[in-house]
């Protein structure tokens, strides 16, 4: 019997992980899009990766998802492949984060694995083709998966201007996806950590509570908060959620911490900075659901990320009190059969 996991494990991630892990992405991405153009290769994959188990469907944020995993923004930055994505069984996928105006990003390499740590490091910052490319491509979608558009600010904007970019990008994709993810908690974008900061934050996540109030259809607006937040922080953090009415937090960003990994040190030294994500994320992550929602009484929805190679791991999430949860670096890792493991 053919298994898509096997296959995968023992020749696709072998040659993906002899190439540089940017090379790889695009390696994959030029797949999906000569993949779409082959008659009933999309129903092929929906074949092997659709889930069949039963799963009550998650109503959230007036949104139906079949079930609880979605693949987190990063991915599919540019909304360039969601027909594609959709055929691997994701609830939801994240696209982003988007800026107003194309941006290359930091300089290469700044892409790096860590596989004795089943981990990433990754300082792309924002690199994405701009606010119109993604309309261009949102449009031509024909897949109706749930979508969320992962937001930010452009590189070269200074952080009193920044919610001008914001606003800007929520603007433009609000007729085109389903729910917003504010990321002001990205560690490779220089000073946009800034914009935690309290009153930053209520500024910013007010000035678009008003802009969606003046739509016909409001949109779920969620915040992303980076897991190096002291208690303290989360504490105001959550505040500002509060007063602004937003509709849930996504738990976590990646870390700017190096501890407890396994891979050399001297490697690290190389790699530089960068956020960490996956397997040495799951900890702190899971602290963080947990704590929101002992502080909110389990009221305001969280979606959980960081972490999740396996259904223990999943479950874990949800125990600590996550609606839903993403995965991305998992995804490197097991492969195109990931979701569906998950949830068997």
């Amino acid at each position: 019997m053919f298994k898509p996991d096997k296959m995968y494990k023992r020749f696709i991630k072998p040659l993906l992980f002899s190439l540089d892990p940017e090379t790889a992405h695009r390696l994959i991405f030029g797949f999906l899009r000569a993949g779409s153009r082959i008659p009933f290769l999309s129903v092929l994959l929906r074949t092997f990766f659709i889930p069949r188990y039963q799963t009550s469907p998650i109503e959230l944020f007036g949104l139906k998802f079949p079930h609880s995993v979605g693949l987190a923004a990063g991915f599919d930055k540019n909304a360039e492949q969601i027909d594609m994505l959709a055929n691997f069984g994701f609830s939801h996928i994240e696209i982003g984060a988007v800026t107003p105006l194309p941006q290359p990003g930091n300089p290469k390499p700044r892409l790096f694995r860590l596989p004795q740590d089943k981990a990433l490091i990754n300082r792309m910052g924002f690199n994405n083709k701009g606010l119109q490319n993604a309309v261009k491509n949102l449009k031509k979608r024909k897949s109706d998966i749930i979508i969320g558009a992962n937001i930010g600010k452009n590189t070269a904007t200074p952080n009193e201007k920044a919610n001008e970019d914001y606003y800007k990008v929520f603007e433009g994709l609000h007729d085109y996806v389903d729910y917003f993810t504010v990321n002001v908690s990205c560690p490779n974008v220089q000073n946009l950590q800034e914009l935690q900061e309290e009153d930053s934050l209520l500024e910013l996540l007010t000035g678009l509570q008003k802009i969606n109030r003046t739509k016909e259809k409001p949109k779920p607006v969620l915040l992303k908060i980076s897991p190096d937040l002291t208690w303290k922080q989360l504490d105001e953090t959550l505040e500002t959620v509060k007063k602004t009415g937003i509709d849930g937090i996504i738990a976590v960003n990646t870390t700017k911490m190096r501890e407890g990994l396994s891979s050399p040190a001297e490697k690290l030294i190389r790699i530089g900075n960068g956020g960490l994500s996956g397997k040495p994320l799951k900890k702190r992550s899971t602290e963080m659901i947990r704590y929101i929602r002992e502080k909110t009484g389990g009221k305001l929805p969280v979606i959980g990320v960081g972490g999740i190679m396996d259904k223990e791991d999943l479950q874990e999430k949800l125990d600590a009190g996550a609606s839903l949860v993403q995965v991305f670096t998992g995804f490197v890792y097991e492969g195109p059969g990931l979701v569906k493991k998950l949830l068997k």
